[in-house]
């Protein structure tokens, strides 16, 4: 219910509107651009996870790990996969929304990072607290999964595969 409430709050409230963008390579162009701030919550994860490898107290670097590096590990490991599937269904949401909606495609940037690193917080205070962080991630990644299977085999299903 916050994931939605969110963007469209964000969509019109926030004095942006994207630019015009009349290609598809335009468009991806654009949605790589929006990705690269998806990845600063995955680069700091590795960074703090480096520093907790460095700062650690065991004695052997590739012996079993403890929490606090565990969980940053697990983080961005997470991430990673999670920005993989993220940014390819933004890629092909892209294609698909109209040029009035492309303001979309920064906002779940956004929502993305944000969610990331809500995960990463609630994940090291606790275990049991991850699932708010984790569904703020992944409904709306399910989302547009689903928008795009529609796009692709009700809307335009001769295009599927030009």
């Amino acid at each position: 219910l916050l994931c939605p409430c969110l963007i469209y709050g964000a969509y019109v409230f926030l004095p942006f509107d994207a630019p015009l963008l009349p290609t598809i390579s335009a468009r991806l162009v654009y949605t790589l651009r929006c990705a690269t701030f998806a990845t600063f919550p995955i680069v700091l994860g590795m960074i703090i996870s480096g520093i907790s490898r460095l700062c650690s107290s065991a004695l052997e670097p590739f012996g079993e790990l403890q929490q606090e590096v565990e969980i940053h590990r697990t983080y961005v490991s997470q991430s990673v996969y999670l920005f993989i599937l993220y940014f390819f269904n933004m890629a092909v949401l892209a294609t698909y929304l109209p040029q009035e909606l492309l303001k979309l495609i920064p906002l779940l940037t956004g929502l993305f990072a944000i969610s990331r690193l809500i995960f990463w917080l609630s994940y090291a205070i606790g275990r049991s607290f991850r699932a708010f962080g984790f569904s703020m991630t992944f409904l709306p990644l399910l989302a547009m999964l689903l928008w795009n299977l529609y796009g692709m085999f009700i809307l335009e299903p001769e295009n599927v595969l030009s």
